[in-house]
């Protein structure tokens, strides 16, 4: 594999960690105190949702695919990086089986939280904070890898992921700061969290980085693959199901769908 230019890896990065510093926008519309529409936020995950599953699809399961037909042709290369493709969603449904991943923030009609039982409420801040944190760290090795092959597969990935971590923000913002009061303490918890995904980034590169090949390369993306579209199936559209009032889910999903193919069509010109 050709060497990668410091100016690309230094790109990447700074991509992968503006998507994972969104978990601080939501923490800061936890602080300003202005919730935002539910329908308009249930359009916006399902757009994420939409974009995410169409790029991984129809780009980096094919990235996947045409990296290992550039070494074992393509009957072996098909299958490979199904395979590849497979094994990145058992990973993350292995994940969050043994961490499960938080889908919604503490609800007020929950009778502990209207009791302000503080230790209860810190419990579920700390747990989620830990259990995002940890699901962000491939989703910032899945913006990373993208950005360094293509730009224009990478850039609306991250900006799917970005949407995404708003609300994760927001899940941990409400508890963290309804049990200490402290608003430096809610920003810094999703703070950490976002930082999780450059973090992974640069743990995975580092790992990998001796072994790139067009064989790492079809696994990597065949996984990333896997892993885009759980979480979009598992994550995403649930929970714009849970905000949606109407039609809000399909339309973000077609929306988001329609914009990551139109801007894939506008960098291949």
């Amino acid at each position: 594999m050709p060497e990668i230019a410091a100016s690309t890896l230094i790109i990447a990065f700074a991509v992968t960690l503006a998507a994972g510093l969104a978990t601080v926008v939501g923490s800061g519309l936890v602080l300003a105190s202005k919730k935002p529409s539910p329908r308009l936020l249930a359009f916006g995950l399902a757009f994420a949702g939409g974009a995410m599953v169409y790029v991984s699809l129809s780009e980096i399961l094919n990235k996947s695919i045409a990296a290992f037909n550039n070494v074992y042709g393509e009957r072996l290369g098909f299958t490979y990086g199904t395979l590849a493709f497979l094994a990145g969603v058992f990973a993350i449904v292995l994940l969050d089986h043994v961490i499960p991943n938080p889908h919604q923030a503490l609800e007020t009609s929950d009778p502990l939280y209207q009791q302000h039982n503080t230790a209860y409420i810190k419990r579920v801040g700390l747990l989620t904070a830990v259990a995002i944190t940890l699901h962000n760290f491939p989703e910032g090795l899945a913006t990373f890898f993208s950005m360094l092959d293509s730009p224009g597969i990478g850039a609306p990935l991250a900006a799917a992921i970005a949407i995404h971590n708003i609300p994760e923000g927001i899940a941990i913002a409400v508890p963290v700061y309804f049990a200490t009061r402290n608003k430096w303490y809610a920003v810094g918890a999703s703070l950490i969290s976002g930082l999780a995904e450059p973090l992974g980034a640069l743990i995975g590169y580092a790992l990998l980085a001796p072994y790139l090949s067009q064989t790492v390369f079809g696994t990597v993306f065949g996984m990333i693959a896997g892993v885009m579209v759980f979480l979009a199936l598992d994550e995403l559209l649930p929970a714009a199901k849970r905000y949606a009032q109407g039609h809000e889910t399909v339309y973000g999903l077609v929306s988001g769908m329609a914009v990551l193919a139109l801007s894939l069509i506008l960098f291949k010109w």
